[in-house]
């Protein structure tokens, strides 16, 4: 009877799952695609005047979603505050008061479209000039405002009556096999806690886990599966590095955002990193190279020993040169010695080792800069020499950790079957968590993706109990936008921190 019982509850949630995906008939699903990628039926190309001047770009270029949102409640940006879309809104207007003390009757179909296609409101009014006037042929219009009609209705994937479903991709296999098992069992543990706390506005957080494989194929097929066939609402702290090329990429396509990326390069508006990247952290060190060691003026290096940091190479040659550094050079290491004061290290650890061993060989003790992330499996291989002359970037340190973060991780550590091993891993997809679960809270209910992306772009300040505090804001997707330094004192090697965590406006 039991067993009988369970599976009509799970019927009838699954109804009534069902039921809240938003079924739309072709014109409405060309009148989507039409408001979130501007292209028309059949890829038709349409174009948009832009401005006062009324430029000509394409429509893709400046999409409704784009100011609008997805799920069409406008988004501030640049100073303009897009009005709401729903066609209830749009109905019921007539006889509102606007900002500008205006009344305007209640649109219909024909006044929409002039909306759209000429800039003007119901009562012949023009619209704010930051309004692109799209040129729609009948059909077309006719299809964005079916989908209108509905877009109030348009719920996003993974948001169900009593579960909000969330995804990864981790490998099973391989070198990331150990990592992966670390980064699934601090994120399902937080999820545990959370769910037993009665999850986030009354919704249950859910969490599908997929194997990308082996290379980039199977971790492209991997990625679909996640966003088209289990729908889910976010990612979070994926270890894929076979879609480092292409992840922005798709989830911008798919409105999909990410908390816990590791990408060095994220200019992407969907993607959100707690911790600073390499880059962020030797930028600490330089400026503790330039302010402590007085290093700015005297002959230093870049190493790179990855091809596949070149670019982070040029990028950090390009910001240290503007700040005063006269006699910078970028170069990859290839297992000699090489000339300069100061050396700042981009690779893994062995190479690390190795540079180090090259430079012993040939008589030369310069100052070294890594991130610890990068170098810190080779460092009881370095020689005694460089006491107080290597150091490393920490994104946090024990020092951040409050007794009730130390408490909770530990705790968290205990039930997952993990110890201090992979500290920044576990910190890494902690803050990840506490960044989505505070993100997912000031959404509401009535959550999207959008507001979860506005909702963490709002972010500010925000304890999580083992880092300095995180903060994000509109163009910045890091929380931490610095690192702490340390020393190594030989032999040992000990840890001493000589300068602490600064943001940048913080910075001299």
């Amino acid at each position: 009877m039991k067993r009988l019982c369970a599976t009509l509850l799970l019927a009838a949630l699954s109804v009534g799952q069902a039921a809240l995906a938003l079924d739309l008939n072709e014109q409405e699903t060309a009148g989507q695609r039409l408001y979130r990628e501007g292209v028309a039926a059949a890829d038709g190309q349409v174009t948009a005047l832009v401005g006062a001047a009324d430029m000509q770009v394409p429509a893709s270029v400046v999409p409704c979603a784009n100011c609008h949102g997805r799920d069409g409640r406008g988004r501030p940006e640049g100073g303009v505050r897009p009005p709401e879309l729903s066609w209830q809104r749009l109905v019921l207007a007539g006889g509102e008061r606007l900002v500008n003390g205006r009344r305007y009757p209640a649109y219909s179909d024909a006044s929409l479209a002039r909306a759209i296609q000429e800039g003007r409101d119901p009562a012949g009014n023009r619209l704010d000039p930051a309004m692109p006037r799209f040129s729609l042929s009948m059909a077309d219009q006719r299809n964005l405002t079916a989908y209108l009609k509905r877009l109030a209705e348009d719920h996003d994937p993974g948001v169900e009556e009593q579960f909000l479903r969330l995804g990864t991709l981790l490998p099973a296999e391989g070198e990331l096999a150990e990592a992966a098992r670390v980064v699934r069992a601090i994120v399902a543990g937080r999820i545990e806690a959370i769910n037993a706390s009665g999850g986030i506005h009354g919704r249950a957080l859910q969490l599908s886990v997929i194997d990308p494989g082996p290379d980039q194929a199977s971790a492209e097929a991997a990625l679909t599966r996640l966003l088209d066939e289990e729908q889910v609402f976010a990612l979070v702290m994926p270890l894929a590095p076979a879609l480092d090329d292409t992840l922005a990429a798709r989830l911008e396509q798919a409105g999909v955002p990410l908390i816990g990326a590791r990408a060095e390069e994220n200019d992407s508006r969907q993607i959100f990193d707690p911790l600073p990247g390499l880059h962020e952290q030797l930028l600490s060190l330089a400026d503790y190279a330039a302010a402590s060691l007085d290093l700015r003026q005297r002959p230093a290096r870049i190493l790179y020993s990855d091809p596949a940091h070149a670019a982070l190479g040029r990028l950090l040659l390009a910001d240290l040169q503007q700040r005063g550094w006269t006699q910078l050079q970028l170069q990859p290491f290839e297992g000699r010695a090489v000339a300069g004061e100061a050396v700042f290290f981009l690779g893994l650890a062995p190479a690390f080792s190795e540079l180090t061993a090259a430079l012993q060989a040939a008589g030369r003790t310069p100052y070294l800069f890594a991130a610890s992330s990068q170098v810190a499996g080779e460092l009881m291989q370095v020689p005694e020499q460089w006491s107080r002359r290597v150091f490393l970037a920490y994104p946090f340190v024990p020092g951040d950790w409050s007794p009730a973060g130390r408490a909770a991780l530990n705790d968290l550590r205990r039930r997952q079957g993990l110890d201090g091993r992979q500290a920044l891993l576990q910190v890494g997809a902690w803050c990840s968590m506490v960044l989505l679960e505070e993100g997912l809270k000031r959404a509401g209910r009535d959550a999207s993706r959008d507001k979860l992306v506005n909702a963490l772009e709002s972010l500010h300040d925000i304890d999580t109990g083992l880092t300095p505090p995180l903060g994000f804001g509109p163009g910045r997707r890091q929380g931490l936008a610095g690192a702490h330094v340390v020393t190594l004192a030989m032999p040992g090697p000990l840890f001493y921190p000589v300068a602490s965590y600064t943001r940048p406006a913080d910075r001299p």
